[in-house]
Order: C-alpha cells, then sequence, then structure tokens
C-alpha cells in the first residue's frame, strides 16, 4: 500500500521542475538588443588588402639524357624476359579450388574425420565456416598441395616464386589448432 507520504516527494519535485522550466520562458529581450545597439555603433574594423600576386617564374631544367614527362618510360618492358630454366612448372589450366582463395595463414586444422578408410582433415576457414579436405586437394594462395594427413597435422607442398623468374616447391606441415 502506498502512503500519502511517499506521493508528496514526488509531486513536490514535479513541480519544482515545472516552475523552474516555466521560469525560463522570459519574454523580455531588452538585453539582447541593447547588445546588438551597442555593437552597431561601433566603426568596422579595416579588412586587409589582399596580397599581390607574384609573377611565375619559368625554370628551365637542364639537358637530361631521359625526359621525365615521356609516357613510354611508364610502359613495362616489352623486350624478351630472362627466365631461370631449371624451376618448377606451375599448372595454371586447373580450375582452383574453394579453399585456394584463402592466404594459408588463415586457415586452421581443427580435427580430421575417416570415411571409407579415407583420412579427411577439417579446416575452418575466416569466416567460421569447416570444409572438408584429402590428400590431393589443394588449398592456400600458393598453389598448396596436400600430400598426405593424419591425426595431428597435415603435409603440404606449396609452389613459390624462387625470385629469379620461376618456381620452387616448398615442404610445409599445418599441426591440429587446439582450441
Amino acid at each position: 500500500m502506498i502512503t500519502h507520504k511517499k506521493l508528496k516527494a514526488p509531486v513536490y519535485i514535479g513541480l519544482f521542475g515545472a516552475v523552474m522550466m516555466l521560469s525560463g520562458c522570459n519574454t523580455s529581450t531588452a538585453d539582447l538588443d541593447e547588445y546588438f545597439i551597442s555593437h552597431r555603433e561601433k566603426p568596422a574594423a579595416p579588412i586587409a588588402p589582399i596580397p599581390e600576386v607574384k609573377p611565375y617564374l619559368r625554370y628551365a631544367y637542364p639537358a637530361h639524357e631521359k625526359d621525365p614527362f615521356d609516357i613510354s618510360m611508364l610502359a613495362p618492358n616489352t623486350g624478351p624476359k630472362e627466365i631461370i630454366v631449371g624451376g618448377v612448372d606451375v599448372d595454371t589450366s586447373r580450375v582452383p579450388e574453394f579453399l585456394e582463395g584463402f592466404p594459408l595463414d588463415s586457415l586452421k586444422m581443427v580435427g580430421t574425420v575417416e570415411k571409407d578408410k579415407v583420412l579427411w582433415a577439417l579446416i575452418k576457414i575466416p569466416d567460421g565456416a569447416v570444409q572438408t579436405v584429402k590428400s590431393g586437394n589443394y588449398m592456400g594462395q600458393n598453389y598448396g598441395e596436400i600430400v598426405s594427413i593424419s591425426d595431428g597435422k597435415m603435409d603440404m607442398k606449396e609452389t613459390v616464386s624462387n625470385g629469379l623468374g620461376g618456381y620452387k616447391e616448398r615442404e610445409i606441415s599445418i599441426v591440429l589448432d587446439q582450441l
């Protein structure tokens, strides 16, 4: 049961707030009019003159072998390129698999599953979905082919640039991610 004393405090607070809000509704603007009149009577401050524009002085560059504005300098070299022989060939005619669209460091091995006597690895992609892969599948952006899968790790070989115009193979392992 609510008593009469408990109702008094909210009523008084509400009345005090209403009185305070109504006291701000002063319609007299005499002080504002006085301020504008006094400021309009003051003389305006002088405006600084526009600075003088200096004439453009053309600079003549000394003669050089190459013109810095020659557009042919921006074109790629169309001459014969030296390619180092003895590297690994990359099969560019193969249709890329889904997991080749992700950098290898963003993919995590989260488990394995065996189906029809074939061990499959469970790979977690950045958005949290899990994909299954087996030996012979590809993943990562460097033509990474899965060589073998065991319970705790997955062995792969990647084909990376050797820095001399060719490619070389690199063996890597991805271990099971312990959550």
